[in-house]
């Protein structure tokens, strides 16, 4: 395996195969775009679990995503694509930079699932961007932009029955998505899946059990990613 790419959280390494590349997952962690960093015992560990959980229930139930194998304790296979540099935001429930754009308390639930698009780009911060600036830039073509759309309110109301046979609120998360180097006419889910992506509250006492154990300071971090990845486990096993 050669390198290929290192960011935050993941590195990426050719395969003998030349549309697949292995994706390590680490266990680093970062906040407020790099600023805030640490490392945290077995966070690689996790989070592989847990994305290799939700992307095969996903592909179950018709979502394709570039996951191809399990690989080891904190690696996958995955399809090589063309990352689209759009991060797609949605949101069921007040909460973070939402809370304070609209000065509104955390918690509230909204009316409607909200998407919310990012650029992809570290040295501007990643800033809020709408379909216009998509268009201006060209991040993606309005179809592909109306069927990342699709993707996200599918995986929002996927994820938010899984999670909720867990125990848990689905809050927000973030998706990210490739063209596949194949076939870059399809395009299909990236990237990870995990406490990291997705604000998760605890359904009956609202305790937070995600990255933001790690942005506020309020310890516990790894407890409440393996009690996600025990939870996921129990509610996605086989049922006798």
């Amino acid at each position: 395996m050669t390198p290929l790419y290192e960011g935050k959280a993941k590195r990426l390494f050719t395969t003998d195969h030349p549309d697949e590349l292995l994706m390590e997952f680490k266990d680093s962690a970062t906040a407020f775009n790099g600023a805030k960093k640490a490392e945290f015992e077995n966070k690689g560990r996790f989070n592989k679990a847990l994305t290799v959980l939700i992307y095969r229930a996903l592909e179950a139930r018709g979502v394709p995503t570039h996951f191809v194998r399990d690989a080891g304790d904190i690696a996958i296979i995955v399809k090589k694509v063309s990352i689209i540099p759009i991060e797609l935001v949605v949101r069921n429930v007040v909460a973070g930079s939402l809370a304070k754009r609209l000065g509104r308390p955390e918690g509230g639930k909204l009316r409607q699932p909200l998407v919310e698009l990012y650029f992809k780009d570290d040295a501007l911060g990643d800033p809020m961007i709408n379909d216009e600036h998509v268009r201006e830039l060209g991040l993606a073509s309005p179809e592909e932009l109306g069927r990342l759309k699709q993707f996200g309110l599918r995986v929002n109301d996927l994820l938010g029955d899984l999670f909720a046979g867990a125990g848990l609120t689905l809050v927000d998360f973030k998706l990210e998505f490739g063209r596949l180097a194949t076939d870059p006419s399809t395009v299909v889910l990236a990237d990870e899946i995990s406490p990291d992506t997705c604000r998760l509250w605890d359904a009956q006492t609202g305790e937070k059990m995600d990255k933001d154990r790690f942005r506020r300071d309020l310890g516990g971090v790894m407890e409440s990613y393996a009690e996600v990845l025990r939870r996921l486990e129990k509610e996605l096993a086989p049922k006798s």
